[in-house]
């Protein structure tokens, strides 16, 4: 079994920044691409970032250079730094993750997810 579990949300003022983890336990034998994505009232899951196995990353245009998603392999675990929030990035953040198991499967796995609310 594997589980992905985000943590860090919260309540920020808008221009506040907060650092969403997420952390991967379980029979994991290695990691590929890890995202973050996020679904606000309403409206539809939208992708907010990407991170390969080497660091590389795609953002949501909305977010670039705002948010930064990073991992430390060695804790199976990721994270995505969110400065000058909006109220428009609030929403239920996802993490997921594409994990190979110690019986060699492969699936994308997804957190439950943690909310951001940005307001004064």
């Amino acid at each position: 079994q594997v589980q992905l579990v985000e943590s860090g949300g919260g309540l920020v003022q808008p221009g506040g920044s907060l650092r969403l983890s997420c952390a991967a336990s379980g029979s994991i034998f290695s990691i590929n691409a890890m995202g973050w994505y996020r679904q606000a009232p309403g409206k539809q899951r939208e992708l907010v970032a990407v991170i390969t196995v080497g660091g590389d990353t795609t953002y949501a245009d909305s977010v670039k250079g705002r948010f930064t998603a990073s991992r430390d392999n060695t804790k199976s675990t990721q994270y995505l730094q969110m400065n000058s929030l909006k109220p428009e990035d609030t929403a239920v953040y996802y993490c997921n993750a594409f994990i190979l198991t110690h019986d060699r499967n492969g699936k994308l796995y997804w957190g439950k997810g943690t909310l951001v609310t940005v307001s004064p």
